[in-house]
């Protein structure tokens, strides 16, 4: 069962319409799950930040090697749904739950292929082991060989299989038994052969499968996907049940006001620090015979949160902003190279969301010393989802001072491999009778050393601890989110850059005329604030980003 409108029901995949437009991130991300690359091509997508770990595997058991869906799937499985978990990092401006699922559907496809090939392996394979064991051997040798950067050493591989195939048709002729064992012995010789053909047109079913979600993912018409074990058929099914409760924690983790400020590598899901403006004046009555009436930071906050609401109006008709997500956000610290984030919990958080009881006292009382941080946060997903822009205000007061302070991160598009398309494999070779002109020659979609690899991975896919230690691994970033872990700065792309500096100025005007009215109406003389806005005002149209968070001590 699939649900295919909004986010879907919790007993159900929970996945977006068919054709959303807006998840063009998530769906890149979700795409690797259904990919053939190398594995090792994941380190290709590596940022300032956030490095993948490739895990080798035992170096004679090079056969067992994973490619890059096959690991990324299982890596993202284990580590979003996996019993035990650590928390997550919330994946802003993509839908984590999808790509989970995703990476669920591909297992469950990889998994039926295993068992077809299971079968032959047993079949044509384990029955007739001599034969399979030379086989394996020869094939092993020749992967071996043609790895060699020498031409000559490529065509010997070649070579090594045509004279075994040879040899082998001179063994069945010229059979040196009788009786039981001659026959026998030449099943050994044909079987692993036939198996081969068996396994390869499975194999070449489940690639064209795989690489048609794929391909659909990164068009935008994306199919839904299947996740069966997910929605609970009975009161006793126990697994599908626990799945079901893991991916309603994953959407509610997702949905949480609480995040995470790393140092340099700032606010973590929400990218770096590249723009800090402050306000900070000191509070005089306006009337020097009355004393400035009570208030406290949560009342500027608040009128900040109802101005900008408002944002998405427009004076000109030009379009202006699209509606922003605004909300208030409880930053924790945590050192710059923690490998692990800590949930708060307790009676003032319910489901991972600060009640607002809990939020209004931390922004009136810990402004100084230890202890969480309030922000007020606006955040606009633009790009489809590719950048993240999101402006973080915050109000003190120490003393007889109020500092409002706001700042810009920004979160870029994610690493161009995700949104790269399959391509159908093909190699260049010199023409026949112009040996200086090259031509494009398609190759079969499943190479014969492939079909080999996942025969022989196949009857030990039911134990993926056993092949992770066998073929290796990947180790995913820590600490971790689906979103922020794989992103580019946007500042290389012209546009989104213009974008993330855009926003700037109308939320610092808004931010500081919505304060100074608060502070007007509780009798705040607000000349210092009024002029030290107007400078601000003219510092933030200087259209360079900075690294905000390195500081230059």
């Amino acid at each position: 069962m699939t649900v295919e409108s909004g986010y879907g029901d919790i007993f159900g995949p929970q996945v977006p319409r068919t054709g959303d437009e807006s998840q063009t991130a998530t769906f890149a991300l979700a795409s690797a799950a259904y990919r053939d690359n190398p594995v090792v091509d994941i380190k290709k997508a590596d940022n300032e930040w956030h490095q993948t770990e490739v895990k080798p595997g035992r170096s004679w058991a090079g056969i067992f090697r994973p490619n890059l869906g096959e690991a990324f799937s299982r890596a993202i499985v284990d580590r979003m749904l996996g019993p035990g978990r650590k928390p997550l990092i919330q994946s802003f401006g993509s839908e984590p739950q999808v790509a989970v699922e995703h990476a669920l559907a591909a297992n469950n496809i990889r998994k039926a292929r295993d068992q077809m090939l299971s079968i032959v392996m047993v079949l044509c394979g384990v029955l007739f082991l001599p034969g399979l064991l030379v086989w394996l051997l020869v094939f092993q040798i020749r992967t071996a060989v043609a790895r060699s950067a020498d031409r000559r050493a490529g065509a010997m591989g070649t070579t090594l299989l045509v004279a075994v195939g040879a040899l082998a048709v001179i063994f069945l002729i010229r059979m040196p038994f009788t009786g039981f064992w001659a026959w026998y012995a030449r099943a050994c010789v044909v079987m692993p052969v036939v198996g081969w053909f068996w396994a390869k047109q499975i194999c070449e079913r489940t690639a064209q499968d795989l690489r048609g979600r794929w391909d659909s993912l990164l068009a935008g018409s994306s199919i839904g996907a299947k996740v069966p074990e997910a929605v609970p058929t009975s009161p006793g099914e126990t697994k599908a049940d626990a799945l079901r409760q893991s991916l309603a924690k994953l959407a509610a983790e997702q949905q949480s006001n609480s995040v995470f400020y790393a140092g340099p590598k700032g606010i973590l899901g929400m990218g770096t620090r590249w723009g800090s403006w402050q306000l900070a004046e000191d509070l005089v009555p306006a009337d020097p015979n009355r004393e400035i009436h009570p208030f406290r930071s949560w009342d500027v906050i608040r009128a900040i949160h109802d101005d900008l609401r408002m944002l998405e109006r427009n004076t000109i008709n030009t379009g202006g902003f699209p509606t922003p997500s605004v909300r208030h956000w409880i930053v924790t610290p945590i050192a710059e190279g923690a490998k692990a984030v800590s949930r708060p919990e307790g009676t003032d958080v319910d489901a991972f969301q600060f009640k607002t009881h809990a939020i209004q006292d931390i922004c009136n009382k810990q402004q100084f010393g230890a202890g969480d941080r309030h922000y007020l946060g606006v955040q606009w997903t633009l790009w489809d989802g590719q950048l993240v822009i999101t402006m973080m205000i915050t109000v003190t007061v120490l003393h007889q001072t109020l500092r409002i302070e706001v700042t810009g991160h920004a979160l870029g598009p994610v690493n161009g491999l995700f949104t790269s398309k399959p391509e159908a494999p093909s190699k260049e070779v010199q023409k026949s009778f112009k040996p200086w002109e090259t031509r494009k020659v398609a190759l079969p979609l499943v190479s014969t050393d492939e079909v080999v690899r996942l025969t022989v991975r196949a009857p030990l896919s039911w134990y993926p601890p056993l092949l992770n230690w066998l073929g290796g691994s990947i180790a995913l970033p820590e600490p971790f989110g689906l979103r922020h872990a794989w992103a580019d700065q946007p500042w290389r792309h012209r546009f989104m850059a213009d974008d993330a500096l855009r926003a700037a100025t109308p939320v610092l005007r808004v931010v500081h005329s919505a304060a100074i009215r608060v502070l007007q109406e509780n009798g705040v003389d607000t000349e210092k604030f009024g002029t030290r806005s107007a400078f601000l005002s003219t510092q933030v149209q200087d259209p360079t980003p900075r690294k905000a968070d390195v500081y230059d001590a």
